[in-house]
C-alpha cells in the first residue's frame, strides 16, 4: 500500500471515531415564555457540571437563578443521567418540571427499521383478503393497539375510530382515538421503528426507568389485551390505509403532547435528495397548542387538539391522504365492515360469555370482570349527512352473536400443548333441528337470501349437513379473532363404529370456538396461526372435558362429548313421525341421480302436536300469497318399510282449486302451515275458486248488436266487439291468477265463424290479444258476403298453449247464430248480346239485377233506363222487368261511324235510376246502315274549273246519319255535258273519285262558260239523283320560281341543290322570281310576296319580298348534318329547297366532358372524362393526334394524380381520362383544369363527404357529468357522423346506437337506437338513469354495412340521491331491558337517503312509533301508535325522538315498528322485536283473579270449599310473574273484621304452610270445617302470607274476601250479587279510561300548539330582523313564492357568464387522476388569475395523478405527448413558512405593494391536500405584489437582511425572477385572451341566497307543523262534544248507580247479634295492601 492511501485510511478512520464520539444536545431555553430560544451545544466530553457552566454562559444565566433541566418526556437531567444522554438528544430548559410550553419544539429522531426486518422477512406481511375487502384487518392493528395502551385502565376504556370525509374541515382522514396510558418522545420513536416489537424495544431513554415487557397473568379465555406484538401492524395499517400519519400522543407522568408525522412523500423526497430517510421530528407541545395547523385542509386537526384539554392520556393516530377506494368502501358498506371488526373483538366487547342475549343476568355477571370497553365507529360527511355513529356493542348480527344465539347447549373442554405449555381453551355449541329446520345460524350475505325458491320444481336437497362446508372453530388468540384459521374438526369428533350412538346429521349441528394465549404463534398482521391446527393433532396434547370452567375427574374426551351430543339430540332436536308406509317409488323428478330410489311414501304424519293424513287440505306458508292444496301422500328418502322419526321430508299435495292451477307440487313439509285452520284454507280455496275465469260477457262498442238468429243482408259488418273475461265474482281477467314467480298463464280469446253451406267452411279465425287500453278486441268482421246460415264462436284460450281446457275445465264459451239474405239492389249486369250492330237496324238489351256483392235480386220498381254513347243517338220502345231483369227492346242507334271497313266501338251506357251503381257501360261495333243518300265533295256551287284541266270531284254513298256505306252493285255514273259518261264502282269503298277528261274550250276575252253535270247510282232507285252546273275559268296560276344571289349574278341555285358553308356563317342577298302557265315572269305585288314562305325565318318583311329580297340565312354554329332551306309559294304547290352543310373552324379551345359530377372523397369518378379540341362554336375540330397524350396535364386541388390515367381515343380524336379520386379535404366544387399547350380545358367535380368512418359529440351537457340516481339527464347528447377526413356525413344508412359501459348502469333514453338524419345527426335524450354510486360511460357506436362504426364515450358519474329515502335507522340502549309498566329508552330515528345521509325535511306528523304485542307480523293483536317528541337541545336535530314512553304493563314479546309515511303510495317501515320483563316482584297474586267465594254451614264439602286448584305465583304491581328464582314458604289463614279468626279449616286447624317453589305455589283444595262458629253473613278474609328472603321489600300478601251463610239459600244469593257487581266495576273502569286518555291526549296537543305558537313567532322575528322577510309577507303563500324566487336567483346565478378554464380534459374521472392543473383551482381576482396563469403556463395542461403507475399509463396511451406528474414523486416541506419579510413572527420592513404567496390565492373546490401539494411544488414561494415599482423595492430590501427572495409577479403582468432578471417580452404577460386561465369561484351572492333559503324552510316546517296541530286538537275537541261521546257519559254515569245499588244490598247483610260484618264486606277482588313477614336470612 503506498504512503498516500495509508495516510487516507488513516483520516477516514479518525473521522469515523469522531462522528461516533460527537454528542451535539438542542437546548430550548423556556425560562421567558415570550421569547424562547434554540442553541446548538457540542457536549462530547463533558461531563455534568461541565455542561451546566456552559449551559449558564450560553443563555446567561445569573447564579442566583433556579432552573430545571429536562428531557422531552420530562426526565429531570442529573449527573447519572446526563451521562447517558445521546447524540441529537433534546433537553428543555425550564423554571418548573411540569411547565407548560407556550411555544412547541421540535426533537429530532432516527428509527432505523429493526434488523428483525430481514430475519423474519419470510413471514406472511400482506394483507390476504381471502375473497374480502383487508380494510377492516388493516383498522384492526391499530384497535390492538388502543385495546393494549387502555389495558391498565380503571375506567372504562374508550377507544374511538373517526371517518372524516367532510371536506369543509379538510382532506379525508382516519382518525384512531383512545384513552390508553399515551406514549412518551421515547415510546413514539420506538413506534416508528419497524419491526421493533415489545419484547425488544426500550422505552426510556434511562436504564433505571426501563419498564422491561411483563407477560400478563392467564386470565380466562386469555382476554388480557396483549395483543399489540410485532412492531409491524401499525406501519403497515397506516400506509395502507393512506399515504401519511400523524400520532398525537400525552402520557399521564408528562404534561406535554408529542406529535410525530410519517408520510410517503417526505420518504420519497429523502431518497431524491439523498438525505436520511429514518429521520425526523417529533413536536413537543402544550396541550390544545394547533398553531401549526394554518391550513384549511387541517380544520379537523384543530378541533381533535382543541379536544385534548383536560385530558390525562391519550393517543390519537391521523391518517391522511387515505384511497379513494378505502372511502367508497368505509362509506357505502359501513354495516360491513363495522360487523367484521365487532366479530373480531367480540369477546373484548361483550365479556368471556358473548354476546348472550336470552339471559342478561347470566352476560352481565360473568363479564363484569372485565373493564368496560366501548369501541366507538364515527362516519362524518359533508352536511347536510348526519354523522353515522355505533358502538360495535351494538352489532347483532356478527357471526359470533349468531352461533350464541342459536345455541341450546354448550360442551367447553381444555387443550394443553407440550411442550409449549400452550393452553387452548374450547366450547362447542349445539343448534338442534326444530321440526321443520335446522337452526345452524347462516353467514350474514346469506341472511338475506330470497325465499323465491320456497316453490321453485329443480330444488334438490343440500347434501352436506346444518353446518355445510365451513369449518367448525373459529381461532381466538388473546381474545382476539385471527380471521383465516379455521380449523374443520378434532379427531375425537369422528363418529365411533358401533354402539348407541346420535345420527350422523346431529355431527353437523355444532360450532366451535378456540381461546389461546400468546404462546401459540400467528403471523405478524395476525390474519393466521402459524401451526395451530398441527400441535392440536399432535399425539401430545392433552383435551379435558370442563364443567364450570373446572376439569372433570372423567378423562375419556370422547366419550363425553358423544355422550353430550347423544343427549343433546334426545333432549333438543325435534322431528317428524312418518306412519302408515304405502309403498317405495322412483322419483323422475330429483336431478339428483342418487338421489332418485328409494323413496318411502307414508299417508300420515306427525309433527309436534299436528297430525296430516292424506286427503287434508293444508295450507303452504312462506310463499305470498298463500298456496292451499290435498294431501296426496308424504315422502321420506331411504328405505323405510315401517313408521319412522325424520328430521326432513317431503309432501306431495294437489294445489287446490284444480281450476286455477291444474298441477300438483312436491314441497318440503317444512314449508305446511302448521297454524292453518280447515275452515281457513277452505276459505281461501273458496276464495281463489272465485277468481277463475267463469263467463264471457260481448259488448258492441257501436250499438249495432245482432241477436240470436238475425237475418241480415250481405255484408252487413259484424262488430266491432270487446269481449271480457269474468270470474264469478264479476271481475275482469286477463291471465290465469299465479303467485310469485311461477309462469305467467295468459289468455286470449278465439273467434270463428263458421258458413253453413254445401260444404261447411270457417270464414273467419281471429284470435285477440289483451290490451290494457281496449281489453280483448276484435275489429269489424266485412267479409259475410256469402248467402246462407252461420255461427259466430268466441272461446277463451291459453294464449301461448292454444288450449281452451284448463285445470280439466273449459275455459269459458259463448255462440251466436245468424243468416245472410241477398241485399238490396245496387247495381246490374248487362247480360249476352250482339255487339256488332248497324245505324238504324232495332235491337234489345237485356239487364241482370244485383247486389254490391253480386247476388241476384229484385229490380227497383219502375225502373226506367236511361241510354246514353257518346256521339250516337239513342231511343228505345218499351221496358220489360222479370223477377231479377229488366229488358230494354226495339234500341235504334244513330250516328256518325268511323268507315265501313273498321267499325267503331262505342261505349253504350245504360243508367237504371235508383240503384247505388245506376250505370253500366258496353262496348258495341257499330256500321253504316243501308243506303239512303248521294253525296258530292266538295259541294260548292257553282263549279269551277280552270281550262284546260280534268273536272275532279269526289262522291260518297252515305246510310241515313250521313256515314259512308257499301254494297252490291255500287255503281255511281257521272254525265258531264259535252263529255262522254264516267262509272266508279263503289261497291266495296262506298266512296271514290270521278276525274273526267280535260276540258278545253275556247275561251274568249277571258269569259268563263256554263255546263251541266248529273250524278246517279243506277241499281239503287230510291236514291235520288245529285246535279248542278259547271264553270270553266281562264288559268293564271304561277308555276315556276327561280332563286339567284345578288353577290353572284351568274349564281342561280337549283332545286334541292347542297351548298358547303362556314359554321356561324351568314349566306346573303337571296332574290326570287316567279312565272305563270305561258313562262312570263309575274310581277310581285304585296298579295303575291305575302304568299312566299321561308323555313328559316318566321316573319317576313313584305317589302324586301315585294322587292324579290329573301332574308338572309343564318348558317348553324354547330357541324352536324345538312340542313333543309325551302322557300314556297302558296302553300308548297311552287317552291324551291336548298341544303346547306356547316363545317368547324379553327380550334380554340381543349373542352372537358364528364358524365358524372358528384363523387364521394375516396372514391374514383365514376364514367371518363373526354378531353377535345373545338371551335369557339364548341365544334368539334378533330385535329387532336395520339402524340398528345404525354403532353396533356391534369391539375386539382386534393386530385390523386397518382391515380390519373389518359388514352388515346381514335374513333373519336379524342382523350379520355380515367382514376378522377380525390384524397381529403373539405367537400364542395373542385375544377379540374386540363391544359395541353396554350389550351386548357376546366370541369367542376361536386365532392360529398367519404364514407362514414367515425361519430363525434358535437353537442351534450357540461362536464364533468354528474347524476343523481334515478333522475334525467336533460340536455341531450348530438351525434354528428363524420368521415376519416373528419367532414360531416349524411348517410342515412348508419345506425347510432346508446349503452352504458356497464351492465348495472340501467339507463333509459328517448330511443335506445335511431338512423341519422339528412345532416348526418343523431339526438338522444336520456331520461333515467339508475344505477349504484360510481363512474359510468355512456357509449355511442354506430353500424354501416354490418361494420362498426367508432364514437365517443362520455363519462357520468351516478351519485345517490340525497333527496331520496331509502331506510330508517333507529338508535337506542340495546343493552336496555324493558321492565313491565317502565320508560322506553329513547329512540332516534334518522330518515337515511340513498347516499347514506339523514334526511330532515320530513314532517315529524309522518313519522309514528307502533307498538303491538306478538311477532312482526301484527296479525289482529291491538295497535298503539305514539308520536315523536321534540328534541332536546344537546340532540342532534337530522333525527326524530320518541321519549319517554310507556312500556306496555303485560309482559311478553312485543313489536316496535317505525313507520314514515313518504306519501300515499310509500312507506318506509322499520321493526324492532323485544322482550317486556316483569318488574321488580312485590306481591303474590292468583293467574287470574278468583271469584269471591261464598261458603256456607253444610255437610257438603262444595259449599264449604273455599278454592280448589289455584295457583299463585310472585307477581310484579302490573301482575307479571316475576321471582322464578324465589324459594319460601306461604301461610294460608283465615281472619274477620278484627283480625281474629272464627271459622277453621276442615280439619280445626288455623292455618296451612305452603312451600313456595321457584316463585309459585299450587293449592289444590281450601274448605272450612263442618259446623263452623261462624257468623251469618259477616265478610271473612282468606290471607296468604308470604315468607320469602333475597328481596329487596317484603312481598305484599294475597288477601281473599269470603262470605259465610248459615244457609245454602243466601249463599246462592250473594254469588249472584258478587257477579254482578264485578261486570259492573269492569265496564265503568273502561269509560274511565277512555275519557282519561282523551283528557290526556288534548292536554298534550294543547302544550304543543303552544310550543309551536312560541317557536314560529321567535323564527318569524328573527327572519324579520335580518330583513329577510316582512312582517306583512309571512304568509305560507308568501314564503313559497320567496322560496321559488331566490331558488330560480340562485340558479340563475350559476348560469351567469363567469370565467372558466377552457383547456379540455380528456382524463377527467379515470381511476387515480386528480386533473389537469388549470382545473383543479379556482382564482377569484382576474389580474391574480391572469399573471398566476401565464407564469405556469407550461404546466396548466399537465394531468396530475396519485401514483407513478397512472402517470405511466397515460404517457404510454399518449405516445409521451401528453405531460404528466404524479403526486407519490413530489415533496413538499410541510407547513407554510412566512413571507420573506417576516422573520420570528416580526416584519422587518413596512412591505411595499402588499406582497402575498401566489398559491394562497389559490381556491380548491376539491382534493384540498393534494391541490395544496401540487401548487406549492409548482408555484413554489412565488410572491405576487401590485407593480413593478413595488416588486423592485421588495426584492430590493428583502435582499439588504440577506434573505433570498424568490420570484414576483406583479398584478400588472411583469415577472421579476428569483435572480431578479425583469424586462422583456418572457417576463410580460401576453394580453389575457390569448391565454388559457384558471376558472373564476361563484360569487358569493350564490351562498347567502343558499343561506337565507334554508332558514325560510325551516320557518315553512314549523308553520306547516302549527297549522296541522290546530287542526287535529280542533278534531279532537269536536270529537269530546259529539253525540257517540256524550252516550258513552250517560252511560258510565247509568252504571256508576246501579253499582252503588247493589254495593248497598251487599253491606246490607243481616249479621247475628254480638257480630259485626266487615267494612270491606263485598269487595270481590279481595287484595289488600298487606305487608308479609320477611323470613329471616
Amino acid at each position: 500500500m503506498s504512503k498516500q492511501s495509508g495516510c487516507a485510511s488513516v483520516f477516514a478512520s479518525s473521522s469515523a471515531q469522531e462522528r461516533k464520539n460527537r454528542r451535539n444536545i438542542t437546548v430550548y431555553d423556556y425560562r421567558n415564555q415570550n421569547n424562547v430560544t434554540k442553541k446548538l451545544m457540542e457536549t462530547s466530553g463533558w461531563d455534568f457540571n461541565v455542561f451546566l457552566g456552559r449551559l449558564r454562559q450560553v443563555f446567561a444565566i445569573n447564579s442566583q437563578e433556579l432552573f430545571v433541566l429536562t428531557t422531552t418526556d420530562r426526565t429531570v437531567l442529573d449527573y447519572d443521567k446526563f451521562r447517558k444522554l445521546q447524540d441529537g438528544t433534546t433537553v428543555y430548559l425550564l423554571q418548573t418540571k411540569n411547565q407548560a410550553l407556550q411555544v412547541a419544539a421540535v426533537e429530532e429522531i432516527t428509527f432505523m427499521p429493526h434488523y428483525d426486518t430481514l430475519i423474519r422477512s419470510g413471514m406472511y406481511e400482506y394483507y390476504a383478503s381471502e375473497g374480502q375487502n383487508p380494510l377492516p384487518y388493516a383498522l384492526a392493528e391499530l384497535i390492538d393497539n388502543s385495546l393494549s395502551a387502555t389495558a391498565k385502565n380503571k375506567g372504562t376504556r374508550t377507544i374511538e375510530i373517526q371517518m372524516m370525509f367532510n371536506e369543509t374541515l379538510g382532506k379525508p382522514a382516519v382518525i384512531v382515538l383512545d384513552n390508553g396510558c399515551g406514549m412518551t418522545p421515547q415510546k413514539l420513536n420506538n413506534w416508528a421503528v419497524y419491526r421493533l416489537s415489545k419484547f425488544t424495544r426500550q422505552n426510556s431513554l434511562f436504564a433505571s426507568n426501563e419498564e422491561g415487557y411483563v407477560r400478563p397473568k392467564p386470565v380466562h379465555r386469555s382476554l388480557n389485551s396483549d395483543i399489540s406484538f410485532f412492531g409491524v401492524g401499525g406501519k403497515q395499517a397506516v400506509f395502507y390505509i393512506g399515504t401519511s400519519t400523524m400520532i398525537i400522543s400525552k402520557s399521564v407522568a408528562s404534561p406535554d403532547v408529542h406529535e410525530l408525522v410519517l408520510s410517503k412523500e417526505d420518504f420519497e423526497r429523502k431518497e431524491k435528495n439523498k438525505e436520511e430517510i429514518y429521520k425526523t421530528t417529533i413536536r413537543n407541545r402544550k396541550p390544545g397548542d394547533f398553531s401549526h395547523m394554518n391550513k384549511t385542509n387541517e380544520l379537523f386537526l384543530r378541533d381533535l387538539i382543541s379536544e385534548e384539554l383536560g385530558k390525562g392520556s391519550f393517543t390519537a393516530v391521523v391518517i391522511t391522504g387515505v384511497q379513494p377506494d378505502h372511502i367508497k368502501y368505509l362509506k357505502q358498506d359501513f354495516q360491513e365492515w363495522t360487523r367484521r371488526l365487532a366479530h373480531i373483538y367480540h369477546y373484548y366487547i361483550h365479556g368471556v360469555n358473548g354476546n348472550v342475549r336470552d339471559n342478561p343476568g347470566t352476560s352481565s355477571s360473568t363479564n363484569s370482570e372485565l373493564p368496560k370497553i366501548d369501541i366507538q365507529i364515527t362516519l362524518r360527511e359533508k352536511p347536510p349527512k348526519i354523522p353515522h355513529v355505533m358502538n360495535l356493542r351494538e352489532v347483532e348480527d356478527d357471526m359470533q352473536s349468531r352461533y350464541i344465539d342459536a345455541a341450546a347447549d354448550t360442551f367447553e373442554f381444555k387443550a394443553s400443548i407440550e411442550p409449549d405449555r400452550g393452553t387452548v381453551e374450547g366450547i362447542l355449541r349445539y343448534h338442534p333441528f326444530l321440526y321443520d329446520k335446522e337452526t345452524y345460524p347462516k353467514e350474514p350475505s346469506a341472511k338475506e337470501a330470497s325465499q323465491s325458491h320456497l316453490f321453485n320444481d329443480d330444488e334438490c336437497d343440500d347434501e352436506s349437513g346444518a353446518r355445510g362446508n365451513r369449518p367448525i372453530f373459529e381461532c381466538f388468540w388473546n381474545g382476539r379473532l385471527i380471521p383465516y384459521t379455521r380449523i374443520n374438526e378434532l379427531d375425537w369428533f369422528a363418529r365411533p363404529r358401533g354402539g348407541d350412538l346420535p345420527p350422523p346429521e346431529c355431527y353437523s349441528r355444532f360450532s366451535g370456538v378456540l381461546f389461546t394465549d400468546d404462546k401459540l404463534e400467528v403471523s405478524t398482521n395476525k390474519l393466521t396461526f402459524t401451526d395451530l391446527e398441527l400441535k392440536l393433532k399432535k399425539k401430545e396434547t392433552i383435551f379435558t372435558y370442563t364443567v364450570n370452567g373446572q376439569k372433570s375427574v372423567r378423562s375419556d374426551i370422547q366419550k363425553e362429548f358423544t355422550q353430550w351430543l347423544k343427549n343433546c339430540h334426545a333432549r333438543l332436536d325435534k322431528q317428524v313421525k312418518f306412519l302408515c308406509y304405502k309403498e317405495t317409488i322412483t322419483r323422475a323428478d330429483v336431478a339428483v341421480k342418487k338421489m332418485k330410489h328409494p323413496w318411502a311414501t307414508f299417508s300420515t304424519i306427525e309433527c309436534g302436536s299436528k297430525m296430516y293424513k292424506a286427503g287434508q287440505l293444508v295450507s303452504i306458508c312462506f310463499y305470498c300469497p298463500v298456496y292451499n292444496g290435498r294431501v296426496i301422500r308424504f315422502l321420506l328418502y331411504g328405505d323405510h318399510k315401517e313408521d319412522a322419526f325424520a328430521t326432513g321430508g317431503e309432501v306431495e299435495i294437489t294445489l287446490e282449486p284444480k281450476g286455477l292451477y291444474d298441477k300438483t307440487k312436491i314441497i318440503p313439509i317444512a314449508k305446511i302451515d302448521m297454524s292453518a285452520t280447515d275452515e281457513a284454507i277452505k276459505k281461501n280455496i273458496e276464495s281463489d275458486s272465485a277468481r277463475i275465469p267463469h263467463r264471457l260477457q260481448l259488448y258492441w262498442p257501436e250499438n249495432n248488436c245482432w241477436s240470436q238468429n238475425d237475418v241480415r243482408p250481405a255484408g252487413t259488418q259484424l262488430g266491432p266487439l270487446r269481449i271480457e273475461i269474468l270470474n264469478k265474482k264479476g271481475e275482469s281477467m286477463s291471465r290465469i291468477p299465479t303467485v310469485g314467480k311461477a309462469e305467467v298463464i295468459k289468455l286470449s280469446v278465439k273467434l270463428r265463424v263458421v258458413h253453413h253451406g254445401p260444404k261447411e267452411e270457417e270464414s273467419v279465425n281471429l284470435v285477440a290479444q289483451y290490451s290494457s287500453k281496449w281489453g280483448f278486441w276484435f275489429n269489424k268482421i266485412e267479409n259475410l258476403t256469402k248467402l246462407g246460415n252461420y255461427t259466430l264462436f268466441l272461446n277463451a284460450m291459453i294464449n301461448e298453449r292454444n288450449e281452451m281446457v284448463y285445470g280439466g275445465n273449459e275455459l269459458p264459451k259463448c255462440k251466436l247464430k245468424f243468416a245472410i239474405k241477398a241485399a238490396s239492389a245496387e247495381h246490374f249486369a248487362i247480360d249476352e248480346m250482339n255487339s256488332t250492330l248497324q245505324v238504324g237496324v232495332l235491337f234489345d238489351i237485356p239487364l241482370q239485377i244485383k247486389d254490391h256483392y253480386g247476388h241476384a235480386t229484385a229490380p227497383p220498381a219502375n225502373a226506367q233506363p236511361v241510354l246514353n254513347c257518346s256521339g250516337l243517338g239513342l231511343s228505345y220502345e218499351t221496358v220489360e222487368s222479370s223477377d231479377t231483369t229488366v229488358t230494354i227492346r226495339n234500341v235504334k242507334a244513330s250516328g256518325k261511324v268511323q268507315n265501313f271497313q273498321q267499325p267503331k266501338t262505342y261505349n253504350l251506357e245504360v243508367t237504371l235510376p235508383g240503384l247505388k251503381k245506376a250505370k253500366q257501360t258496353i262496348k258495341i261495333s257499330l256500321l253504316p246502315g243501308p243506303p239512303h243518300s248521294l253525296h258530292v265533295k266538295p259541294d260548292d256551287s257553282p263549279v269551277t274549273v280552270e281550262n284546260g284541266n280534268p273536272l275532279k270531284f269526289n262522291v260518297e254513298i252515305h246510310d241515313e246519319a250521313g256515314n259512308i256505306t257499301v254494297g252490291p252493285k255500287h255503281v255511281v255514273r257521272c254525265q258531264v255535258q259535252g263529255l262522254p259518261p264516267v262509272t266508279i264502282d263503289c261497291s266495296s269503298t262506298g266512296a271514290g273519285q270521278v276525274v273526267t277528261k280535260p276540258i278545253n274550250l275556247k275561251i274568249f276575252n277571258g269569259e268563263s262558260q256554263k255546263l251541266k253535270v248529273q250524278l246517279n247510282i243506277p241499281n239503287q232507285r230510291s236514291i235520288p239523283m245529285v246535279a248542278w252546273e259547271l264553270t270553266v275559268m281562264p288559268s293564271t296560276r304561277v308555276c315556276l320560281m327561280e332563286l339567284c344571289s345578288q353577290d353572284d349574278k351568274k349564281l342561280v341555285l337549283t332545286n334541292n341543290e347542297r351548298i358547303d358553308w362556314l359554321a356561324g356563317g351568314v349566306l346573303e342577298n337571296l332574290f326570287y322570281k316567279l312565272y305563270n302557265e305561258s313562262g312570263k315572269e309575274v310581277a310581285l305585288t304585296p298579295e303575291i310576296a305575302s304568299r312566299i314562305k321561308v323555313n328559316w325565318a318566321g316573319d317576313l318583311c313584305i317589302e324586301d319580298l315585294v322587292q324579290g329580297k329573301l332574308p338572309d340565312v343564318q348558317v348553324p354554329q354547330r357541324a352536324q348534318e345538312a340542313h333543309f332551306y325551302q322557300v314556297s309559294y302558296q302553300d308548297q304547290s311552287v317552291s324551291v329547297s336548298f341544303k346547306i352543310t356547316p363545317h368547324p373552324d379553327e380550334p380554340v379551345r381543349l373542352k372537358a366532358t364528364l358524365l358524372q359530377s358528384v363523387v364521394k372523397l375516396g372514391e374514383t369518378l365514376p364514367g371518363n372524362i373526354h378531353l377535345e379540341l373545338v371551335d369557339q362554336y364548341d365544334n368539334v375540330t378533330k385535329t387532336l393526334n395520339s402524340t398528345c397524350v404525354n403532353n396533356i396535364t391534369v391539375d386539382a386541388e386534393d386530385l390523386d394524380k397518382s391515380a390519373i390515367s389518359l388514352m388515346w381515343q381514335e374513333s373519336s380524336h379524342s382523350v379520355s381520362v380515367a382514376g378522377v379520386c380525390f384524397q381529403g379535404g373539405a367537400p364542395g366544387s373542385r375544377e379540374i383544369s386540363f391544359i395541353y399547350g396554350t389550351f386548357v380545358g376546366t370541369v367542376i367535380v361536386k365532392l360529398t363527404a367519404g364514407d362514414p368512418a367515425e361519430l363525434k359529440l358535437i353537442s351534450q351537457p357540461d362536464q364533468p357529468l354528474r347524476v343523481l340516481n334515478d333522475h334525467s339527464i336533460p340536455t341531450p347528447f348530438l351525434i354528428q357522423l363524420f368521415d376519416k377526413w373528419g367532414n360531416p356525413s349524411s348517410d342515412r344508412r348508419v345506425v347510432v346506437e346508446l349503452k352504458p359501459s356497464h351492465p348495472s348502469l340501467k339507463v333509459t333514453a328517448d330511443v335506445a337506437s335511431r338512423p341519422v338524419d339528412v345532416e348526418g345527426k343523431a339526438s338522444f335524450t336520456v331520461n333515467c338513469v339508475s344505477g349504484s354510486k360510481g363512474h359510468y360511460q355512456l357509449m355511442f357506436r354506430g353500424s354501416f354495412n354490418h361494420k362498426p362504426i367508432p364514437g365517443p364515450s362520455v363519462s357520468l358519474t351516478v351519485l345517490p340521491d340525497p333527496n331520496k329515502p331509502v331506510s330508517l335507522s333507529v338508535e337506542y340502549d340495546t343493552n336496555a331491558r324493558f321492565p313491565a309498566k317502565g320508560t322506553f329508552p329513547v329512540f332516534s330515528v334518522t330518515v337515511v337517503s340513498d347516499e347514506g345521509s339523514p334526511i330532515t325535511t320530513f314532517n315529524p306528523a309522518a313519522i309514528s312509533m307502533f307498538l303491538w304485542e306478538g311477532v312482526p307480523t301484527r296479525g289482529t293483536s291491538p295497535l298503539t301508535e305514539l308520536k315523536c317528541s321534540k328534541p332536546l337541545e344537546n340532540e342532534k336535530k337530522d333525527c326524530f325522538y320518541f321519549r319517554d314512553k310507556e312500556i306496555p304493563e303485560q309482559a311478553g314479546k312485543y313489536t316496535i315498528q317505525f313507520s314514515l309515511r313518504i306519501d300515499e303510495a310509500r312507506v318506509l317501515d322499520k321493526q324492532i322485536p323485544i322482550n317486556v320483563v316483569a318488574n321488580q316482584p312485590v306481591k303474590l297474586g292468583p293467574d287470574s283473579p278468583p271469584p269471591c267465594p261464598v261458603v256456607s254451614n253444610s255437610k257438603d264439602i262444595a259449599d264449604r270449599t273455599l278454592m280448589e286448584n289455584m295457583t299463585l305465583r310472585i307477581m310484579d304491581a302490573h301482575g307479571n310473574p316475576t321471582g322464578q328464582d324465589l324459594n319460601g314458604m306461604v301461610v294460608v289463614s283465615i281472619k274477620n273484621s278484627s283480625g281474629e279468626s272464627d271459622l277453621l279449616f276442615e280439619g280445626g286447624i288455623n292455618r296451612h304452610r305452603f312451600n313456595l317453589v321457584e316463585g309459585k305455589i299450587h293449592i289444590p283444595r281450601l274448605a272450612i270445617m263442618e259446623d263452623p262458629l261462624g257468623t251469618d253473613g259477616g265478610a271473612y278474609t282468606l290471607l296468604f302470607e308470604p315468607e320469602v328472603s333475597l328481596v329487596p321489600t317484603p312481598l305484599t300478601s294475597f288477601e281473599l274476601t269470603f262470605h259465610f251463610y248459615s244457609d245454602a239459600e243466601s249463599q246462592k244469593k250473594m254469588c249472584q250479587l258478587s257477579k254482578e257487581k264485578e261486570e259492573l266495576t269492569s265496564a265503568v273502569a273502561r269509560f274511565a279510561d277512555f275519557f282519561s286518555d282523551s283528557n290526556s291526549f288534548l292536554k298534550m296537543l294543547t302544550k304543543r300548539l303552544l310550543d309551536l305558537n312560541r317557536k314560529v313567532t321567535d323564527m318569524r322575528r328573527v327572519l324579520v330582523q335580518m330583513e329577510i322577510l316582512t312582517v306583512q309577507n309571512t304568509s305560507a303563500a308568501d314564503i313559497d313564492r320567496f322560496i321559488k324566487e331566490k331558488t330560480a336567483e340562485a340558479g340563475e346565478i350559476l348560469k351567469m357568464s363567469k370565467r372558466v378554464c377552457s383547456i379540455p380534459h380528456h382524463f377527467r374521472g379515470q381511476q387515480g387522476v386528480l386533473g389537469k392543473v388549470g382545473h383543479l383551482a379556482y382564482v377569484e381576482d382576474d389580474a391574480a388569475a391572469w399573471v398566476i396563469s401565464w407564469h405556469i403556463s407550461g404546466d396548466m395542461d399537465c394531468v396530475i395523478t396519485r401514483s407513478t403507475e397512472t402517470a405511466m399509463r397515460i404517457y404510454k396511451d399518449t405516445q409521451g405527448i401528453q405531460q404528466v406528474m404524479p403526486l407519490d414523486t413530489i415533496f413538499v416541506f410541510p407547513g407554510s413558512r412566512p413571507l420573506p419579510h417576516i422573520r420570528g413572527g416580526q416584519a422587518l420592513f413596512d412591505p411595499p405593494g402588499n406582497p402575498v404567496y401566489a398559491r394562497e390565492l389559490l381556491i380548491f373546490p376539491n382534493n384540498k391536500m393534494e391541490c395544496e401539494i401540487v401548487f406549492k411544488n409548482i408555484l413554489g414561494d412565488t410572491i405576487l405584489i401590485d407593480n413593478l415599482e413595488s416588486g423592485n423595492n421588495y426584492r430590493k430590501l428583502v435582499v439588504q437582511n440577506k434573505i433570498p427572495c424568490p420570484t414576483i409577479l406583479t398584478r400588472q403582468g411583469q415577472r421579476i425572477s428569483a435572480k431578479g432578471k425583469f424586462g422583456g417580452a418572457q417576463n410580460k404577460a401576453p394580453p389575457m385572451n390569448t391565454l388559457r386561465l384558471f376558472g373564476s369561484p361563484p360569487p358569493h351572492r350564490y351562498h347567502a341566497l343558499k343561506e337565507q333559503i334554508e332558514l325560510v324552510s325551516q320557518y315553512q316546517l314549523a308553520l306547516k307543523k302549527k297549522e296541522e296541530t290546530e287542526k287535529e286538537r280542533e278534531d279532537h275537541l269536536k270529537m269530546l262534544k259529539s253525540p257517540d261521546t256524550q252516550k258513552k257519559k250517560e252511560q258510565m254515569d247509568e252504571q256508576k248507580k246501579q253499582l252503588e245499588m247493589i254495593e248497598r244490598q251487599l253491606a246490607s247483610t243481616p249479621v247475628r247479634p254480638g257480630k259485626r260484618g266487615s267494612q270491606d264486606a263485598g269487595e270481590p277482588s279481595g287484595i289488600n295492601t298487606k305487608r308479609a313477614r320477611q323470613r329471616p336470612t
